[in-house]
Order: C-alpha cells, then structure tokens, then sequence
C-alpha cells in the first residue's frame, strides 16, 4: 500500500526555519526517522521510505506554495496514489503555537496551499493535518510573520509538535483516520 505524505512550504535558503515552512520540516523528521534520502524528482524533491509494509512517498514540493497542487496532483498520478491515501501536511494561523489538527477532510481555510491542491484535484476531501503557527503579528504583517521564525522559546514546543506529527502521520498509515485524529488532535 502506497501514501502520499506532502509536507507544504517555500523552496530555498530564505524560506528555511520559517513558520510557512513547517510542512516541510514534518515530513523532513519523518524520513530522518527511517534513515531515508531525498532526491530531486519533477515537481520537488521526494523521500521514499516503508513502515509496518507501507510504501511512504515523502514530498516537498517545488512549485511554492501557491501552486502545490500541481506537485500533488502529478506524483498521485505517477504512482497511482488513490485519495485517502494522501496526508497534507501544512502551516496555520489559525491554531495556536504547537498545536495540531489531523482531518480527513475540510476547506482551505484560506491557505493558498491548500485552495491549489483543493483546485489540482477538484475535491476537499483529503486528510490534512493543520500545524498550528500562531496569529501574533500586527495588522498588515501576516506576511512578515509567516516567513518569519519561531522565537527561541517557541521552538521547543515546535520541536515536540513535530515529532507528534511524524507519529500522527505514521498512524494514518497504518491505523487509520480515526486513530490517527484522537491521537493527533489531543
């Protein structure tokens, strides 16, 4: 069984550490976690890796975030990757520091990322896990702030959401949505 885990962000060195990135540092913990290589593919750069006989096909895309969907789209078409078995995993202003929330299906609630894969696949009904960044900047600089980094103090809780992220991920994998979103979403 195949998945498709899309951990969504900006390429190059500026974007690197930054909140709009943190789908890309989830998915980078998870193939560090099983030892795997990333490689230049079309589209991103891909990580293949395998869990409890799962095939996980890990993907940065390269399009930037506004076009994610075109990245989605082409990889569950080359490898044949049915829906619910693609795991976004992405940035939101609208959670709090650190905090998760796994679905199997939603809006876009406004992130570009996710209007471009919602538009590539003509349906909101994919899992997508949402990693909370906080919304504390002042009016006119939500720009700054998600190309921003978190603060030093910040980063350890970001560190353990990452980590229960990776885990979260593997559990829809293996276990299912409903297992995955309690433990998740706790």
């Amino acid at each position: 069984m195949k998945y498709l885990i899309v951990g969504l962000g900006n390429i190059g060195d500026d974007y690197v550490g930054t909140r709009h990135n943190i789908g890309f540092e989830v998915v980078e913990s998870l193939g560090k976690k099983f030892g795997g290589e990333w490689k230049s593919v079309k589209h991103g750069s891909l990580c293949e890796v395998s869990h409890k006989g799962r095939k996980l096909l890990l993907l940065k895309p390269n399009t930037y975030m506004n076009l994610s969907g075109k990245a989605v789209s082409f990889w569950m078409q080359a490898e044949k990757i049915k829906l619910e078995n693609v795991v976004i995993i992405t940035d939101d202003l609208a959670l709090p520091v650190a905090k998760l929330r796994l679905k199997s299906k939603g809006s876009d609630g406004g992130h570009n990322g996710l209007k471009s894969i919602q538009a590539s696949l003509s349906t909101t009904n994919y899992a997508r896990l949402r990693f909370g960044i906080g919304s504390e900047f002042s009016q006119g600089r939500q720009v700054d702030f998600v190309l921003g980094k978190f603060t030093t103090e910040e980063r350890s809780s970001i560190d353990i959401a990452i980590d229960r992220a990776v885990e979260g991920t593997l559990q829809y994998c293996t276990l299912g949505a409903g297992f995955a979103m309690n433990y998740t979403n706790t």
